[in-house]
């Protein structure tokens, strides 16, 4: 990218388009929302803007300070945003940045080649949003500043000092009457900082949390090549070496970072400018298109395939890689205000082009890695036409279909999966009980016997050879692999019901891997529950029954009974324990789901009007694939580590 000099980026490169009045009354219009993902989409506008400095060739530094007093202080090292006079408002740019929607330099005035924030909407929606902002500009050797209050000026800006350094610091407090919560999370900004690190080669992202006295920073010279080895950590890699390609074709600039690891899954982030688009696009279809070719002509070429076998599928070359691409666009064109997909349609062009060269020149020159990779894909393919043929087999047989619901599944009357909900539960005790207690109209139930598979270990051949996947997949009647069809899902609440104990956590945890790695539309659509039976049943002397969902939930109960008893003036035995203070007659701890009989599993774990249900959400994809590979993966050092670091924060463990 070439660098454009200071004196570029002044006034008549600052477009405006609109005024900032519809922020306030449609919030979610420009930040998606006011709950916490909102809130942070706060820092996100400001941090982006640095960044994209950087992406300028301006910047070297962003960072980010959570403030003692719930502020959020976001600074740049870049140019300093323009303080002259702009030619259509007739005030500083500054003043204009942040008070007119739609100003900013990402228009085509010259101010941005590249730029992944949301053009220029950004910092006034941020400062529209907020109770107080204040705006520090260091530029041309002073220091201006000005200071907001709910997006209206509090006065002109002013200089305050000199300095020798450039760049733009915001200061904002959210506002409490616009924001469910204005409460900040660190780890959730320290991930995007992490991100920003990894994408932008040679910047410095930092974060300091005033209150708890911490502060964390990143810097990634590999960039991208970084990334794939941070996505790779704990697997057990092909080769430690990554294959890396930056090349700029015509005015877009692409990166690519591959590295293959010994799993099933593949992981490929796609971005545009940085912004990560996790639904692929034009960059992602020209990557694919060129691994899969270039893996054929090289095993061709060098008698890996013979004359008469067919060609790996992209699916088969894709087995176990690791892959970061970064695209660079002047305008980049996203499919939806989300951004989730690229629509650029030369840069699929571009893409293929580069990693067809440059991944054909790696393999060439690291014949073992090739050797390797190509090796694996071939393995993939043999397990692909075993799990076609277990597939066709037990299609055929009308295991999955075509053949009525699996024998020990008992359904529910009703036919519409928006009211209809399936509990599938630990044990056939358990499932006795269920299947007595259960509101027949509207719940089914599905007992599973013993452990399920652990799918991140297993291909498909080898879970379609598995009963309980099995009849588990055709009980929810969507399908698996290519056939998986997410509109034929018959139950819109699927309740993981196990015992509250370490085998019930074991299984609950092997189930949650099933479905994130081969049914992971049926999270994104909030259709997954986990259920919280109680520990305690608490039985007082007139046999009354409370029931209590933690040690402290039952410390709770048990000290507002003895409150109640002494209001009341009943005497109470100081020396008694505290069962007999509360006048109870039992506290019975349970064990299983197994100890319940059909009434009480109905009105603890199975009424709508009592139950504790849990929704499984994913809110971050990376985050929850590294978690599965040290839970379930092969590496029982790295889950060793994870369970000795996560051991203090157990509670309620049962074994």
């Amino acid at each position: 990218m070439s660098k454009q000099s200071n004196k570029d980026y002044s006034a008549d490169q600052i477009q405006v388009l609109e005024g900032l009045e519809p922020v306030r009354k449609r919030p979610g219009m420009y930040i998606g929302g006011t709950g916490i993902e909102g809130l942070h989409h706060l820092v996100w506008e400001i941090v982006d803007n640095g960044i994209d400095e950087a992406l300028a060739g301006h910047a070297t530094e962003v960072s980010v300070k959570m403030l003692e007093d719930g502020g959020i202080t976001v600074a740049d090292n870049g140019r300093g945003i323009p303080t002259d006079i702009h030619p259509k408002t007739g005030k500083s740019t500054v003043e204009t940045v942040l008070t007119v929607l739609h100003a900013g330099g990402k228009f085509g005035g010259g101010g941005y080649k590249v730029s992944g924030g949301l053009h220029g909407v950004g910092v006034s929606v941020v400062n529209a949003l907020s109770t107080n902002l204040t705006v520090t500009v260091y530029n041309g050797g002073k220091i201006f500043q000005q200071e907001y209050e709910r997006g209206v000026p509090k006065a002109d800006l002013k200089v305050i000092g000199k300095t020798d350094r450039t760049g733009t610091e915001i200061t904002f407090y959210p506002d409490n009457t616009i924001f469910e919560s204005t409460k900040f999370s660190y780890e959730t900004i320290l991930d995007r900082l992490r991100h920003a690190a990894y994408l932008t080669k040679g910047i410095r992202t930092s974060l300091t949390d005033e209150k708890a006295g911490s502060r964390y920073g990143f810097y990634f010279e590999g960039g991208i090549q970084s990334y794939v080895k941070h996505l790779n950590l704990g697997k057990d890699v092909v080769d430690d070496d990554v294959f890396y390609v930056d090349k700029q074709v015509k005015d877009v600039q692409v990166e690519v970072a591959v590295q293959y690891a010994d799993a099933f899954t593949e992981t490929i982030r796609a971005f545009a400018n940085n912004v990560f688009n996790p639904d692929g696009g034009t960059h992602m279809t020209g990557f694919r298109s060129a691994l899969t070719r270039v893996i054929n002509d090289y095993a061709r070429k060098n008698g890996l395939i013979k004359e008469k076998e067919e060609n790996l599928s992209g699916e088969d070359t894709r087995e176990g890689i690791t892959a970061v691409i970064l695209v660079k666009i002047p305008d980049p064109q996203f499919e939806g205000q989300t951004k989730n997909k690229l629509g650029n349609p030369e840069v699929r062009g571009y893409v293929e082009t580069v990693m067809t060269e440059h991944f054909n020149y790696y393999l060439e020159e690291h014949p073992a890695i090739a050797k390797k990779i190509v090796g694996k894909a071939l393995l993939a393919a043999r397990a692909r036409k075993a799990a076609r043929a277990a597939r066709e087999n037990i299609i055929r047989k009308g295991v999955l279909e075509g053949s009525g619901l699996p024998g020990k599944l008992a359904d529910c009357s009703s036919r519409t999966p928006e009211n209809s909900e399936i509990y599938l539960v630990e044990g056939d005790s358990a499932g006795g009980s269920a299947k007595s207690g259960r509101d027949s109209k509207t719940q089914a139930i599905l007992p599973l016997r013993g452990k399920v598979l652990n799918v991140e270990r297993a291909r498909l051949d080898k879970m379609l050879a598995n009963n309980e996947i099995v009849t588990l997949i055709k009980a929810l009647g969507v399908g698996i692999e290519e056939q998986f069809d997410i509109n034929g899902l018959r139950y819109h609440r699927i309740v993981i019901m196990t015992d509250a104990d370490v085998d019930g956590s074991h299984i609950s945890t092997l189930l949650l891997t099933f479905f994130f790695r081969h049914m992971k539309p049926i999270i994104d659509g909030g259709y997954l529950y986990l259920a919280k039976p109680p520990l305690y049943l608490i039985k007082s002397g007139s046999n009354k029954r409370q029931y209590a969902y933690s040690d402290n939930e039952r410390d709770q109960i048990v000290d507002k009974l003895i409150a109640e008893r002494k209001a009341r003036g009943t005497a109470i035995n100081e020396k008694d324990d505290r069962k007999k203070q509360a006048g109870l007659s039992d506290i019975q701890r349970y064990k299983g789901l197994g100890e319940m009989d059909a009434e009480q599993l109905w009105e603890t774990t199975m009424n709508p009007e009592n139950r504790v249900l849990i929704q499984v959400k994913l809110e971050d994809a990376e985050k929850a694939d590294a978690i599965f590979n040290k839970l379930m993966g092969s590496e029982v050092e790295l889950r060793k580590n994870f369970i000795q670091t996560h051991a203090k924060f157990v509670k309620d463990l049962d074994v």
